[in-house]
């Protein structure tokens, strides 16, 4: 088994989908018909790749990507180290293009088109355990819609003048790996955050969007702090601390624009990673900040697996009380029916 190290990955990963596309299998793409810069594969007609940042989505998988590597994976079927290999292969014929002429090609930041409804991340997000209160919340507050053409659910990060600096797209569908992308040229520091409906001094720290609404629905839909999601999180595979660790930039950025903010209510996953990065932010804001930690009780889940496990379990109960009702209103109806037949024969009979 061949091994690569961390300088051969990268370079492997230098090669973006499109790049590939157009100089090894040109003849696999096919021009939108009434989409600019936008492709399709003539034998994956909802494959859709963007030729200025390379931005790629498998539609009926729900899978998406940029670079080479991830497509000769996930769309060619290639194993990972046979594709890395490939690419390495290929480099030297490669000629990548000048870097300042990509960061020019690349798009400036802008939201997805806007869906006339949110009818479709409602379903989803429903079924993940968010209540209507919190998800109305976001919806009104402009930091959450639905996208089109393909209905993702979109987290919008926005700056202190409220203008759209963020968007972290999330599939609604999860057959097989789930599609998830932040929006090409989307400010990291501006990740995305939900507001208090008042004044308040803390701030409650989540690693995803989604989590962040979860723990919101299971706190009651309150709305008195800031729920920030930093967009990931930072550990090491061995566990080993590093010298320099930096907290999150979401994080970092957000306390420096919110000096009432004085405290910080850490919501990480109770997992390596999450108590990892846990002790990072304690370690590191302990000094000038009133530190609470609040990781989901059980160990190893996060507050999306609790919300969707609350709605399951009150869906079961539900459907539990309906089955019960429907029962007990075909047992009234059967013994009135067989009440009103007996005495209707003993009404004929008597006038017989």
């Amino acid at each position: 088994m061949p091994w690569y190290e961390k300088e051969d990955l990268e370079k492997a990963r230098e090669m973006t989908a499109i790049e590939y596309l157009k100089q090894y299998e040109p003849q696999r793409l096919k021009p939108c018909r009434g989409l600019r810069h936008e492709y399709e594969l003539i034998d994956h007609d909802s494959f859709k790749i963007n030729e200025i940042t390379s931005q790629w989505h498998w539609k009926s998988r729900d899978i998406g990507g940029i670079s080479a590597l991830n497509f000769l994976v996930h769309v060619n079927g290639m194993s990972f180290l046979d594709a890395v290999g490939f690419l390495l292969e290929q480099n030297p014929s490669y000629i990548p293009p000048n870097i300042q002429e990509r960061e020019m090609a690349k798009k400036p930041f802008a939201l997805p088109e806007r869906a006339k409804d949110v009818n479709r991340i409602w379903d989803y997000l429903k079924h993940r355990g968010i209540s209507r209160e919190t998800f109305v919340y976001c919806v009104n507050q402009g930091i959450l819609y639905e996208s089109l053409p393909y209905h993702n659910a979109v987290f919008v990060g926005r700056d202190e003048k409220g203008q759209a600096r963020y968007a972290f797209l999330r599939g609604i569908y999860d057959r097989g790996k789930p599609f998830k992308m932040e929006q090409s040229g989307s400010d990291k520091a501006y990740s995305f955050c939900v507001p208090p409906s008042g004044k308040c001094c803390r701030v409650a720290v989540y690693e995803a969007a989604i989590e962040t609404l979860a723990h919101m629905t299971l706190e009651g839909n309150r709305t008195d702090k800031y729920r920030l999601s930093v967009g990931g999180i930072y550990a090491p595979k061995d566990g080993r601390r590093k010298k320099e660790e930096k907290p999150p930039l979401a994080l970092e950025h957000f306390l420096e624009n919110h000096p009432e903010v004085t405290q910080i209510e850490i919501c990480t996953n109770n997992d390596g990673p999450g108590r990892y990065a846990c002790e990072t932010m304690k370690r590191t804001y302990r000094d000038r900040y009133e530190i609470l930690i609040n990781l989901p009780e059980r160990e190893g889940a996060d507050y999306a697996d609790l919300s969707k496990e609350a709605w399951e379990k009150k869906e079961k109960n539900r459907m539990e009380r309906q089955e019960s009702l429907w029962n007990e209103n075909y047992i009234y109806y059967h013994h009135y029916r067989q009440n009103f037949m007996k005495t209707r024969v003993t009404g004929c009979t008597q006038m017989t």
